[in-house]
């Protein structure tokens, strides 16, 4: 088994505890209703939310994959830190154990926030990560994430 890990940075006017609420607190329902067509459905099949927990997420039509069960490793609400794993579902696409994410919301000069992720891809046997794949993954969690920002913007009393 080999990990490859990727690091990347998003930027945004909003502040961390507000894009921490929208983005992983009240997610689940957010993102499907501002962007449809990522995330269809997300049902908890085990928990609330709390680590621990596991989540199927059954992406939108026109995804190239049709669901992923994610387990909840942290949740620091004070530090707006969270961490999942995807641990089931055809994004994982026979060739990796798992993927980890870990997302950090930190402040900026400019008085909105910085949204760093770990991603750590665990492969199954010597399989190799075509970064090429990694970063339109990343393109599409960015592009979501400006979904989000773009609806506070317009709905500043959202949350």
């Amino acid at each position: 088994m080999g990990v490859f890990t990727y690091e990347s940075e998003v930027v945004t006017t909003i502040p961390p505890a507000k894009m921490f609420k929208a983005c992983i607190l009240d997610g689940d329902k957010l993102i499907p209703k501002v962007v449809p067509h990522a995330f269809k459905s997300v049902e908890y099949i085990e928990g609330n939310g709390e680590p621990g927990s596991i989540k199927k997420v059954t992406f939108g039509e026109g995804s190239q994959f049709n669901y992923v069960k994610q387990k909840i490793e942290a949740l620091d609400k004070e530090n707006f830190v969270y961490s999942y794993s995807i641990i089931e579902g055809d994004a994982l696409m026979n060739t990796l154990e798992k993927i980890t994410y870990e997302t950090k919301l930190e402040s900026s000069a400019a008085g909105g926030s910085i949204c760093k992720t770990t991603s750590k891809y665990y492969t199954i046997d010597d399989f190799e990560i075509k970064e090429e794949g990694i970063k339109a993954g990343k393109e599409k969690a960015s592009g979501m994430f400006k979904a989000i920002e773009a609806y506070l913007l317009a709905n500043p009393d959202a949350y």
